[in-house]
């Protein structure tokens, strides 16, 4: 990731003045939420019961097969991709833009049908998240123990409703991030022999190879991944992405800054020294809260990169929706990009 994964857009507080009236009532009727156990096969959804072990080695048990289920936007958009659809309730993450059209980490959701309980980071009605009387919440983890955009200060209240389900999301190819998301699927009742899910799959895996290609016909051409913020240029550690990991093993030649900041995910650096780098291709975040190429160009240091001057900028999508589905048209994108790019040094 380019940006930091704990200082995203500014947090904002959960409930507004008042929110909390009734609030303790709404937790006492949710119960606890707990997990039990640390371990456990993936589960299924035979007998009646369910369960599944997510990638912290917690066991989430239920009488049933969770039809409520409320889960970060990214993640409810993956599922859906896998057929798991009817069964979310709510989201929280970014899901609708200011036009009222669905924020691209929607994917094919309908936002329209669910309960959003936070549009941006920081957000999360906990009011909201307890009328949809969840019985699992479910989102990503880029750190270790850290549930992806749930606000730290308002944590330990939102796990007591429902039990949570954190998948890896990080230091980990897209590959294995993909196949997590499949078995978590499966177990919620998905056919994962469904021809949408065989389909996109084969697209997938077709597009790979596509990557693999030119990758290797394009002569050692590098690649940054990077973002752009009003006074940072971002410099972003393949070692760390689920995504350019996998383009790497694919054989991309991502470039790796060389003194990331705190967490590893990338190298801030102002934007006078936006050129440390030599890249032929600049892969771009495309994410709402990050700067685009339009905006980017009132900056002179970047319409000065040689790659910006060649015009060998291509979209990042750096927090991809881990599915076939969602993750075959960016392997694509990315693949003809190198396949139309040049050396620029």
């Amino acid at each position: 990731m380019s940006q930091p994964r704990t200082s995203t857009p500014t947090r904002r507080g959960v409930l507004a003045a008042g929110g909390a009236v009734g609030l303790g009532a709404l937790l006492a009727a949710c119960g606890d939420g707990g997990t039990s156990g640390k371990s456990g096969d993936s589960g299924g959804n035979g007998g009646g019961s369910w369960s599944f072990t997510d990638d912290r080695e917690k066991k989430v048990t239920l009488d049933a097969v969770p039809d409520r289920i409320v889960a970060f936007t990214g993640t409810a958009a993956a599922l859906h991709d896998f057929g798991i659809d009817e069964q979310v309730v709510g989201v929280f993450g970014p899901t609708k833009l200011p036009n009222g059209k669905a924020d691209p980490q929607a994917g094919d959701l309908d936002v329209d049908r669910l309960e959003i309980i936070g549009n941006a980071y920081g957000e999360f009605s906990i009011e909201k998240y307890a009328k949809t009387r969840p019985q699992v919440l479910i989102t990503n983890m880029y750190e270790p123990g850290a549930l992806w955009f749930v606000p730290e200060e308002s944590k330990d209240k939102i796990v007591k409703l429902a039990p949570t389900v954190a998948i890896t999301a990080s230091r980990t190819s897209l590959k294995n991030v993909i196949g997590r998301y499949a078995d978590l699927a499966e177990s919620l009742g998905a056919d994962l022999k469904a021809q949408q899910v065989t389909s996109a799959k084969a697209r997938f895996e077709k597009a790979a190879e596509r990557l693999r290609r030119a990758a290797k016909a394009s002569g050692g051409l590098k690649v940054l991944a990077c973002s752009g913020s009003k006074d940072l240029f971002y410099a972003s550690n393949p070692g760390m992405s689920a995504d350019l990991m996998f383009f790497q093993e694919l054989g991309v030649q991502l470039v790796t800054p060389d003194n990331l900041d705190e967490g590893g995910y990338f190298e801030s650096l102002s934007w006078e020294n936006a050129d440390k780098y030599d890249a032929d291709l600049l892969f771009l975040d495309d994410r709402t809260a990050t700067l685009q190429p339009e905006q980017l160009k009132a900056k002179p240091s970047w319409r000065d990169l040689p790659a910006v001057k060649a015009g060998q900028v291509t979209p990042w999508s750096s927090e991809p929706r881990f599915s076939y589905a969602g993750s075959a048209p960016l392997v694509e994108r990315l693949a003809k990009a190198v396949e139309d790019a040049a050396k620029v040094g």
